[in-house]
């Protein structure tokens, strides 16, 4: 037989996604921003056919820096979520969706990583989070 399951959620139970999450989005943005440059984001974006890529480029690495940071923080983090889910939505359907379901061609980690950020953006932040309401 399994145990119950207590009525109110641990306060910790969203802690481990929320900081996975988190450093996915932090160590994406800051790959954008530090290591392929706004210049190379934006030819990827264009070959991508993402619209205006020269005004995405700097707003999708500041919106995953940005959003990578808000989760870690746990503030914001129903907006962040939300943003973050969209930039997800993008992904798929602008780089990934021709590629199948399968990694590393295929949608599977953007999907998983858009559902988390959905799920982040209907909770919130659980505990131990700086924008947690008493």
């Amino acid at each position: 037989m399994l145990p119950s399951t207590p009525a109110t959620p641990p306060a910790w139970g969203l802690l481990p996604l929320r900081l996975v999450v988190a450093a996915v989005f932090l160590m994406h943005g800051g790959m954008k921003l530090f290591v392929i440059g706004m210049g190379g984001v934006t030819g990827m974006f264009t070959h991508m056919g993402i619209p205006l890529p020269a005004v995405a480029a700097p707003l999708i690495t500041a919106l995953e820096i940005l959003g990578g940071l808000a989760l870690l923080t746990g503030v914001f983090t129903r907006w962040a979520g939300l943003l973050l889910a969209a930039d997800m939505a993008g992904a798929i359907l602008f780089a990934k969706l021709h590629g199948g379901f399968f990694a590393p061609g295929g949608v599977e980690f953007e999907l998983t990583l858009l559902g988390a950020a959905l799920t982040l953006a209907a909770v919130g932040p659980g505990g131990f989070a700086l924008g947690r309401k008493a």
